[in-house]
């Protein structure tokens, strides 16, 4: 007998309610015009990495905690003397988040992580780049509650892009919204 398969929340509201709004809303011709949500890229810049070698890896470890998928050490491409940064010398690390995992990232990002943020105001509905992609930053690292608020030693923060299939930004902010983003007025 066949095991059932895991669905997350968010994408089995995405099946059955967003799209249809979505297709009400811009009243595409064909169901693969929908936009949907492609990837999330997380990525977190050391910037103490020049002082002490082992910050990316705690980083790293700290990211994936929070992504729960092994996160890529970024290396530096080019030597920067002002910032006594070396070619290869690792300064952060990232992660590309698709299929289920995106989906429970973004249900804890939305409904735990942003609304933990000190003196949070909403979301930019500007932080758009022309082509349906979002970006926004956190400024700690801790609001996540994988991360244990004691033994964190430094607090980084980090970039997060969600990229979708809309090819326009209010298609991408209409889908977003219908995801709960809390875009600020």
């Amino acid at each position: 007998m066949a095991e059932a398969k895991y669905e997350p929340r968010l994408k089995q509201e995405y099946v059955s309610r967003i799209r249809g709004v979505m297709s009400e809303k811009f009243a595409y011709s064909n169901e693969m015009m929908i936009p949907k949500l492609d990837k999330i890229v997380i990525n977190m810049g050391v910037g103490e990495a020049t002082a002490d070698s082992k910050k990316p890896s705690v980083a790293a470890a700290d990211l994936a905690a929070i992504a729960g998928q092994k996160p890529v050490i970024t290396k530096a491409r080019n030597s920067i003397a002002g910032f006594k940064v070396r070619e290869f010398m690792p300064i952060g690390a990232k992660v590309t988040l698709r299929g289920a995992r995106m989906y429970e990232f973004l249900d804890r990002l939305v409904n735990i992580a942003l609304p933990r943020v000190r003196d949070f105001r909403g979301l930019n509905p500007k932080s758009f780049d022309g082509r349906g992609n979002f970006a926004m930053g956190i400024k700690e690292h801790i609001v996540f509650p994988e991360i244990n608020y004691d033994k964190v030693d430094q607090m980084w923060g980090m970039d997060i892009i969600v990229c979708t299939t809309a090819n326009n930004d209010d298609e991408a902010r209409a889908l977003l919204t219908e995801f709960n983003f809390p875009f600020r007025q």
